[in-house]
């Protein structure tokens, strides 16, 4: 009897419980206001959280990729496989992984938010004045047409022929900050 007892003692405590979760949209109020509150600065918390894994993870990911490309550098067999460009030196395949080392790296604080817009565009403006860097985009096109439209990564990419354009136009001027490309924002994509 004691069992019976005790296993309807929980169910009605369930039920009465429920009942107050149920009156708790209901009641007026500084209550009401208060749990509304604490229930928007908990969804806050957690879409700070949310925001502040996906950084990590994007953060992760370059490492790893950086770990590969460190490995493809420093050995010309591992370089084969990460490079899809035909035709170029060992030495050329390893300066051009490089020169892919030192974009992603730049494309990541923009994303992370280490570097903003302008100081983005000031970096690419600086990579886009290396002769290798410019013969890595230029045989880079191919594998940028494939990058969804209205991306991060595409827009940069864009900002990035526009600099090399005006490089071309007038390489004196490389250094004048000026309105040229408009950077991306950086959401974390």
């Amino acid at each position: 009897m004691g069992t019976r007892n005790l296993a309807a003692y929980r169910v009605g405590s369930a039920v009465v419980a429920g009942l107050g979760r149920m009156r708790a949209p209901f009641l007026r109020g500084g209550r009401h206001r208060r749990h509304e509150e604490l229930l928007l600065e908990l969804v806050r918390q957690v879409a700070g959280m949310t925001a502040e894994l996906h950084r990590a993870n994007l953060l992760q990911h370059h490492r790893l990729m950086m770990d590969q490309w460190d490995r493809a550098i420093d050995d010309p067999s591992f370089a084969a496989v990460l490079s899809t460009l035909d035709g170029i030196s060992e030495a050329k395949r390893r300066q051009m992984l490089f020169a892919n080392r030192a974009y992603q790296t730049v494309l990541l604080a923009h994303r992370v938010g280490i570097v903003d817009q302008d100081e983005l565009l000031g970096h690419l403006r600086m990579q886009c004045r290396s002769e290798l860097f410019r013969e890595f985009w230029s045989r880079t096109v191919e594998h940028r047409r494939s990058l969804k439209a209205g991306s991060l990564e595409k827009r940069i990419g864009e900002a990035v022929d526009i600099l090399l354009d005006e490089l071309a136009d007038d390489p004196d001027e490389w250094w004048i900050v000026g309105p040229g490309p408009t950077a991306p924002d950086a959401p974390c994509d």
